[in-house]
């Protein structure tokens, strides 16, 4: 299947295996939204946790495109985690600027203030600015029965991060290799207007150390997808 999504207001084409779809996303769809465990009043809360480059944003949003053509699935709604990063004037006090995306430039307390709103409530959810480079508030209205709060830091394995757990009801995780991270994240960067010394100095200093942390640091999850090397994904052994 050909289609173009819509991510954080960009046009974004991308493809999906039809063998692929009948076989990992709608089995995994429907496990994800099963409600049956879930109170009528609350809200369930899926934690998507991936390293850079594996496509997270793309992926949830084609989720989203199924549950809202399939009449068995409920609606779905993703959240991303990039709305949470402490703001550009704190991170230029701490020192963090460079570093911003690596676990310590994200505001965990309000994270977890958040999914605590939405499990019984609807509510805001902040959204990453890319042109100001800062969250706005509440640019998200939660509606949906179901939602994928998405990051790369959701599973990770210290006492900071790993208190947003009891808001999860179902976990997710994608592994995929290291080197095709790297061409994947670097060539993301060049097509963003960075040259390739740029974007190599930029994977150094910020995607690789990222990468190396998420996949050898994060939780296990309920769920496991390995991306394979042309981008597409399988459920892991």
């Amino acid at each position: 299947m050909n289609i173009t999504l819509n991510i954080n207001s960009l046009a974004v084409d991308a493809y999906y295996h039809d063998d692929e779809i009948a076989n990992v996303h709608l089995p995994l769809l429907k496990r994800l939204t099963d409600r049956s465990t879930i109170p009528l009043h609350e809200r369930k809360i899926i934690f998507l946790s991936a390293p850079p480059g594996t496509g997270k944003s793309t992926l949830t949003a084609f989720w989203e495109y199924l549950s809202n053509n399939d009449p068995e699935l409920p609606k779905i709604q993703t959240l991303p985690m990039d709305g949470f990063h402490h703001y550009n004037d704190w991170l230029v006090r701490n020192k963090l600027r460079p570093f911003k995306g690596m676990p310590e430039t994200f505001n965990v307390d309000k994270l977890a203030d958040n999914l605590a709103l939405i499990r019984t409530a609807g509510g805001g959810w902040p959204q990453y600015d890319r042109q100001l480079h800062d969250p706005v508030e509440n640019s998200i209205r939660v509606t949906a029965p179901v939602v994928i709060v998405e990051g790369n830091w959701l599973l990770a394995d210290d006492d900071r991060w790993s208190v947003l757990g009891k808001y999860c009801d179902i976990s997710v995780f994608i592994r995929a290799s290291p080197k095709v991270l790297r061409d994947r994240l670097i060539s993301r960067k060049c097509a963003g207007g960075l040259n390739s010394d740029e974007a190599n100095a930029f994977y150094l200093r910020t995607d690789g150390p990222n990468v190396e942390r998420v996949l050898k640091h994060s939780r296990p999850a309920d769920i496991t997808l390995t991306m394979t090397d042309n981008g597409g994904y399988h459920f892991s052994n």
